[in-house]
């Protein structure tokens, strides 16, 4: 897309696909703001992959080598049965190849304050405001801010997660895109009591599990992480903090091993996030001059482990193709037409009850602790084919 006149754009969220989007139309000569509603780029956060060809999208951003420098490198994975006793212990740098090949793990936020320092310089970024009307008008969208302010931009995107507030504004209400997996979780920090160091711990009943992950030595909080089968979705709890406690006790009141000490760290913490396992999945990406990319138009869910590479895939390949069609509507179809199967292939490595890492039922989890014990045994890994099922176009000069 090419003119005597920049293009403007404007992409809600700065979380991960929104300044990977920013930096790739940077690149190609737009005129990019981006637009979050938190006060400054969101840090923390648990860790995060980046597999398969969302490597290559880091690589050609020239930050492969900041992120293997911040990689976990998690040495030890216990996997511990309903009275705490071991089941197996995994050390993950026998069974996968190096990161170059397909696969690195790093805290979200250093995943975004790279993606953010790769592109601050060069875009503007609105920050503690959002989007709060939009209307499409001939030549442009007219944006009403929360902020008050009002301007016109030729094209918008929405990066702003499952949840998205953009696509909610476009495309209507979110039940008709999110698919509930029949799992809901929580997540939070807590006093490493257990003197964890570069490690997992993960303690599991059919329907339940529980979580403590410490990513660094020597370290004072250690990441928890509960998850557990629901087959309805919680809507009482989805907005209410005090809800959410309360399920998640109630869910774990019977639990062994140091569960009870980690629902009670919940009941404190301060950074709990509650959700529910769901992918979004729509028949169309973009409508008019409003596109979505990441979790905003195909989110995964964490269940896949892929909800991050998509983020990265999917703004390399929506850039390319805005870069490459004079027309917008041309560009947002090819977007679609080159992303959707490897969205479709990512969404399908899980679906309705059907996550291998939690099972439901006995004999579910005692096979899948023999598989656990057998993984010692195994070649090294090289990745779901779905992770690098994605071709990138080349970068445009």
């Amino acid at each position: 897309m090419t003119s005597s006149k920049r293009t403007s754009v404007l992409i809600s969220g700065a979380s991960i696909a929104g300044p990977a989007l920013a930096y790739w139309l940077h690149r190609y000569g737009f005129e990019v703001t981006v637009v979050e509603r938190a006060g400054s780029p969101r840090g923390g956060g648990y860790p995060i992959d980046v597999r398969g060809t969302a490597i290559e999208v880091v690589r050609r951003m020239g930050l492969l080598p900041r992120l293997q420098a911040a990689s976990l490198r998690m040495e030890r994975f216990t996997v511990l049965d309903a009275d705490g006793e071991e089941v197996a212990t995994l050390r993950p740098a026998t069974m996968t190849k190096s990161v170059e090949g397909h696969d690195l793990e790093l805290g979200r936020g250093e995943l975004t304050a790279a993606l953010y320092a790769a592109v601050h310089d060069d875009v503007e970024f609105l920050f503690d405001d959002s989007i709060d009307t939009l209307g499409e008008h001939g030549d442009g969208v007219d944006v009403t801010f929360r902020s008050g302010g009002r301007r016109r931009f030729d094209l918008v995107v929405g990066a702003d997660g499952m949840h998205s507030h953009t696509r909610r504004l476009v495309f209507g209400a979110e039940e008709q895109f999110h698919h509930y997996l029949e799992y809901a979780f929580a997540v939070f920090s807590m006093p490493n009591t257990l003197q964890l160091s570069h490690e997992l711990v993960l303690w599991n009943r059919p329907g339940r599990a529980a979580a403590l992950y410490a990513t660094g030595g020597d370290e004072d909080d250690v990441h928890a992480f509960v998850n557990f089968h629901l087959p309805a979705p919680p809507r009482d709890a989805l907005r209410n903090p005090s809800a959410q406690r309360a399920l998640v006790s109630e869910v774990y009141a019977d639990a062994g091993w140091r569960v009870p000490a980690i629902i009670r760290a919940m009941q404190n913490a301060e950074d709990l996030f509650f959700d529910t396992a769901a992918q979004i999945r729509m028949p169309s990406w973009s409508t008019g001059r409003v596109a979505l990319v990441g979790d905003a138009a195909y989110a995964p869910s964490f269940l896949t482990g892929q909800g991050s590479s998509l983020a990265l895939v999917g703004a390399y390949m929506l850039a390319a193709s805005l870069a490459a069609h004079q027309d917008h509507a041309a560009a947002f179809r090819a977007y679609e037409r080159d992303t959707r199967e490897f969205v479709t292939r990512n969404q399908a490595l899980v679906d309705t009850g059907g996550a291998p890492l939690f099972p439901i039922t006995d004999a579910a989890l005692d096979q899948r602790n023999e598989a656990l014990r057998d993984l010692d045994a195994m070649p090294p890994s090289t990745g779901d084919p779905a992770h690098t099922a994605q071709t990138l176009p080349p970068q445009i000069r």
